[in-house]
């Protein structure tokens, strides 16, 4: 993904969901799968996944005449560049609010999310480490 803040609208987020749902898809497949039940042109599917693609959220091959596109990013890829972009652009580089709020945010949603946040942030540490040789 590009270093610059990230805005996605409601087709790209459609594309997005169908290929991270259905794999791998040229224009054409797509446009039959999101663009026409909305009543949108095939030229406006194709904008949108150049438009993804420049974004550096598709990869593309070509194959025959057509490009076949697939995600570049994983949902979960995705949805933590948008936070970190929201956060950033609301809260500046003090990360301190932003903590306190998630956690605040974990915990009304009871003691389950709370146990999930600590073995996860276990796991980042355990990942990290192996990545740096401890």
């Amino acid at each position: 993904m590009s270093g610059r803040a990230l805005s996605l609208g409601d087709l790209e987020r459609a594309v997005l969901s169908f290929l991270w749902s259905h794999g791998p898809a040229d224009v054409k497949a797509v446009h039959r799968a999101v663009g026409a039940r909305r009543d949108i042109t095939l030229n406006t599917v194709q904008s949108t996944m150049e438009r993804l693609y420049r974004k550096d959220l598709l990869s593309r091959e070509k194959v025959s005449h057509a490009f076949v596109y697939s995600t570049a990013v994983t949902r979960e890829e995705l949805g933590a560049a948008l936070v970190h972009d929201a956060v950033r652009n609301v809260l500046g580089s003090d990360t301190e609010p932003m903590l306190s709020a998630f956690v605040d945010l974990t915990a009304r949603s009871g003691d389950d999310a709370l146990a999930r946040l600590e073995e996860l942030i276990a796991e980042r540490r355990r990942a990290r480490g192996a990545r740096s040789g401890r």
